[in-house]
């Protein structure tokens, strides 16, 4: 293990049995309360940005919008969030998606995705990858290209990633810790 991932993973909470019992949620308040810590959070997520040519970043809620705002501010990008249905003022772009138990949607307003824009995905965790997934087609749909996907952490159990492997069609997905 490298040293920052030594680092993210000593701020990082087990939370047992929430939001329901059975569950370990990974809380990383305690890694977003420590300036260091999140600072070199912050430069990797942006190292990411600089080595997939990403020109914008797109964060999805609400956590992907805490880490993806200043990874776009260091890396000199734009940062466009991908909000749940409902919460966007003006003409949208939605994507639905199946959860486990039921389903959800996800918009981003239509003007902030073109052609040329390659778009790095930014989020705290992979888990099953739907909402990841639902975004990559968005981003899609808008007429940009998928630079990739960067998360802080992989629930390696879940099967996120060969979920979005396909959607990613050889665009990188970057995990900073496997869990």
């Amino acid at each position: 293990m490298t040293g920052i991932q030594e680092l993210l993973l000593s701020r990082i909470r087990d939370v047992a049995d929430y939001p329901e019992p059975g569950v370990m949620f990974k809380d990383i308040t305690p890694l977003l309360a420590d300036p260091a810590a999140f600072t070199a959070l912050t430069d990797a997520l942006a190292e990411i940005v600089v080595s997939t040519g990403a020109t914008k970043i797109v964060g999805l809620e609400a956590r992907g919008f805490i880490l993806g705002a200043p990874v776009a501010v260091r890396a000199g990008v734009g940062f466009i969030p991908v909000r749940k249905a409902g919460k966007l003022p003006g003409a949208t772009l939605s994507q639905a998606y199946d959860l486990e138990y039921g389903s959800a949607e996800i918009e981003v307003h239509a003007e902030d995705l073109a052609a040329g824009d390659r778009v790095l995905v930014v989020d705290d965790v992979l888990a099953t990858g739907g909402t990841a997934e639902a975004s990559i087609r968005l981003i899609r749909r808008a007429g940009a290209d998928v630079a990739g996907l960067a998360v802080l952490m992989e629930l390696g159990f879940l099967g996120g990633r060969a979920r979005l492997e396909p959607a990613l069609s050889g665009a990188p997905l970057e995990s900073l810790l496997t869990v």
